[in-house]
């Protein structure tokens, strides 16, 4: 890794360590390469509804400043991702910068929005960056339904850390090894079971409503927490980091209109609208592009 700064100009020279040579950005063709904005710009997006409304109002946006510009939405988890900006067979995808963080350094302790993408800006692998990132977050947070808040007087994890050794939790699986000690040193919380669930999935909101666990690892744009009443615990010690939303790209493979496009967007995106647009999809089933294409032509009017 090297340290690197934010990208807020076009990169200038061919990507030197770009892989196949069909690839026509490895080849110095493509948008600010002296390509003219001829290259195909490819947009990636992970396997769920928010991340590909988000690859769609990118690949939108970049339509508008003449690029060629093709989806590719589902591609998997980060690795997957990350792999394709790196060999060059995606261009840009969404991404969350407190995860992104953790992936190319887990030992990172950085929570606030400033210093993850601070961070991040430094640790990114070569051939790798980030363009602005926007106000717009969706982070982990715990919850718990009404009746759980009012019987424990439950408004914040503090309050949390005073009965975890009565409640139970659902989380993904990985939960246990990233959190169980944070919450522990940071709140006093040590839960009388940890219950692996989904990664704020069905399985979650499910055993969170139908009581089976008494509080859930969910996402903060989730619709579900609407819908269901649940109540959201702040995290006053700021033990999950920040989780701004933005764009990854590979570095050099854009031109600086292209860029200016998307960091527009993150200019204009915010938590609020993001839940608004998850909640189109996965509860009134919305397509994701007709939705992505409504959020352009608001910013745009």
């Amino acid at each position: 890794m090297r340290r690197r700064t934010l990208v807020v100009a076009v990169s200038t020279a061919a990507l030197a360590t770009a892989c196949g040579s069909g690839d026509p950005l490895s080849e110095g063709a493509g948008p600010g390469n002296g390509g003219g904005g001829s290259a195909t710009v490819r947009v990636g997006s992970a396997d769920f509804a928010e991340n590909q409304i988000l690859m769609e109002i990118y690949a939108e946006v970049l339509r508008e400043t003449g690029a060629e510009v093709t989806t590719e939405p589902g591609v998997g988890s980060r690795e997957f991702l990350v792999g394709g900006l790196e060999d060059g067979s995606l261009t840009v995808v969404p991404e969350y910068t407190g995860n992104l963080l953790y992936y190319v350094d887990t030992d990172a302790g950085e929570t606030t929005p400033e210093d993850v993408y601070g961070a991040l800006a430094e640790r990114l692998p070569e051939g790798l960056a980030v363009l602005e990132q926007a106000d717009a977050q969706n982070s982990d947070v715990l919850t718990v339904t009404e009746g759980t808040a009012a019987r424990y007087d439950l408004e914040t994890l503090d309050d949390l850390g005073e009965v975890c050794g009565e409640l139970v939790l659902g989380a993904a699986g990985e939960w246990r090894d990233r959190w169980a000690s944070r919450i522990q040193e940071l709140y006093g919380c040590e839960f009388a079971e940890i219950r692996t669930t989904d990664a704020g999935g069905p399985i979650t909101i499910d055993n969170l409503a139908d009581g089976t666990v008494d509080v859930a690892n969910l996402f903060t744009t989730m619709p579900a927490i609407q819908e269901h009443g649940f109540v959201e615990l702040a995290d006053t010690r700021q033990m999950y980091p920040a989780q701004n939303v933005v764009p990854l790209v590979r570095d050099g493979a854009l031109s600086a209109e292209q860029q200016d496009a998307l960091n527009e967007v993150s200019a204009r995106l915010s938590t609020d609208d993001l839940t608004e647009l998850a909640r189109r999809v996965e509860v009134d089933r919305e397509n994701y592009v007709d939705v992505a294409r409504d959020f352009v032509e608001r910013i745009r009017g």
